[in-house]
């Protein structure tokens, strides 16, 4: 597997975080709220990463509640804040796009970047939201707590005796632009608590993502900037799988081999599909034709007890 052979280069110091594209994306900071700048499409994608997040918590919490009424009452109950009472941490949080999303569904949320420069246009841009930024609200809505640290999922580890782990920790649009990629997910795992939800997103390589993600969208349309991609940094869904199941033993193989065939209470791929003639993102239909060929979204879930 492509990734297992990197974790046998990967030097134990090596750092994930790759400079130049730390100083890439610093560059490009100023645009993190430009809602039809640089990243239109990530301000186009974020409704549905959150809305795949809420679902997945609550449906957990209803699988999980000793009656199928006693879970839909859990989840009426929590109303508009699902989140709350759950530590998240977002990694690789660029501008803070979804931490200012899952924090205003309750959640405690921390947003952490190797770049400082994305780290402040977050901070300044939620300093702007008193419900946000922890200062008294004009009316009777608690503030939500959200915090940002200029730091690296392998820096937040190593920062303190106690190792900090969190409810829910995500990583949207980051695997693909990172060095070691084994490395980087062993963090993220590694600060997830026992029982508790990894969520990602990323992009298949595939002949269709270079097409649409480089030939497309950077090179022709200059919907992003050059260079914003590199096809060969790209994870093919069956390698997480593989490398959640194998390395980490968080998920049971599939019986058919099949990377989209997972325990449902383990771990779930869904394709995300950009319609150009409506200027939104869907979560594609199960099982479509090249469903995980480009963009996609990995969920899985910590064992409570060790493999």
């Amino acid at each position: 597997m492509r990734i297992s052979r990197r974790l046998l280069s990967a030097a134990a110091s090596a750092s994930t975080a790759n400079p130049s594209e730390i100083a890439f994306f610093s560059r490009l900071s100023q645009q993190w709220w430009d809602e039809s700048g640089e990243f239109a499409f990530l301000h186009r994608m974020n409704p549905v990463r959150v809305g795949y997040i809420r679902d997945k918590i609550l449906a957990t919490i209803e699988d999980e509640a000793p009656t199928p009424a006693q879970g839909r009452e859990t989840v009426r109950a929590l109303g508009p804040r699902p989140l709350a009472g759950l530590d998240i941490l977002d990694v690789g949080c660029g501008g803070g796009l979804l931490c200012e999303s899952l924090a205003r569904l309750g959640g405690r949320t921390l947003g952490i970047d190797a770049s400082s420069s994305n780290v402040a246009i977050a901070t300044l841009h939620a300093s702007q939201d008193p419900r946000l930024s922890g200062s008294t609200p004009s009316s009777n809505e608690r503030p939500q707590p959200l915090e940002y640290k200029h730091t690296t999922s392998e820096e937040l580890l190593a920062s303190g005796a106690s190792r900090p782990q969190f409810d829910v920790v995500c990583s949207m649009e980051v695997l693909e632009h990172v060095d070691h990629p084994d490395k980087f997910l062993r963090s993220c795992a590694d600060l997830v608590k026992p029982g508790g939800h990894l969520f990602l997103s990323t992009i298949s390589r595939t002949p269709l993502s270079q097409f649409l993600t480089i030939t497309m969208a950077e090179n022709i349309l200059g919907l992003v900037s050059r260079g914003t991609h590199d096809h060969t940094k790209y994870v093919k869904p069956s390698e997480l799988v593989q490398f959640f199941s194998d390395e980490l033993g968080w998920i049971r193989r599939p019986s058919n081999g099949s990377p989209g065939n997972l325990p449902f209470d383990q771990a779930e791929l869904r394709g995300m599909a950009y319609l150009p003639w409506a200027g939104k993102w869907i979560l594609s239909p199960r099982g479509a034709p090249m469903e995980l060929d480009c963009n996609y979204l990995f969920w899985a879930r910590k064992p409570k007890t060790p493999q």
